[in-house]
């Protein structure tokens, strides 16, 4: 078994939420959260703030961890065990630009019902759902 760390970040601006469609070889992979696997050295923050930047061309601020959710899949010989902490951010602006070297290919923002339906994977919707409470209640409290 092989286990891998990511982290990523539900970034959001104006009540709306960062998506990228990433697609390999012309073949369906869908919308996603931006995440990617922790560096040697590096902070779970850092790369969470790192990957955002990278593959959506977005800088984002850091408001508060999420939680994390965890999945296995399957390679050539072996199975991968990955955990996924997870950042809710704010963005200051729509600006986002996919990284097409790791397969984006369209970007943009979506209000949270879109969303949660344009996401593939149930962790990514279900960890779409607690930001989306905790960037509700601030902005209720208006500490966003």
């Amino acid at each position: 078994m092989i286990e891998a760390v990511s982290c990523g970040g539900i970034v959001i601006h104006k009540g709306k939420i960062l998506l990228l469609y990433k697609s390999f070889r012309n073949r369906y992979e869908g919308w996603v959260l931006p995440k990617g696997t922790v560096e040697e050295g590096e902070e779970y923050v850092e790369t969470a703030l790192r990957e955002v930047r990278e593959e959506a061309g977005v800088t984002a601020e850091l408001i508060q961890y999420i939680g994390k959710s965890e999945y296995t899949f399957n390679v050539p010989d072996d199975v991968v065990e990955k955990e996924v902490h997870w950042y809710l951010m704010r963005s200051g602006n729509y600006f986002s630009k996919p990284q097409r070297e790791e397969f984006f290919i369209d970007s943009g923002y979506y209000k949270y019902h879109e969303a949660y339906h344009l996401l593939r994977f149930p962790n990514e919707k279900q960890i779409l759902e607690k930001a989306y409470e905790e960037y509700s209640r601030r902005i209720k409290e208006q500490s966003w």
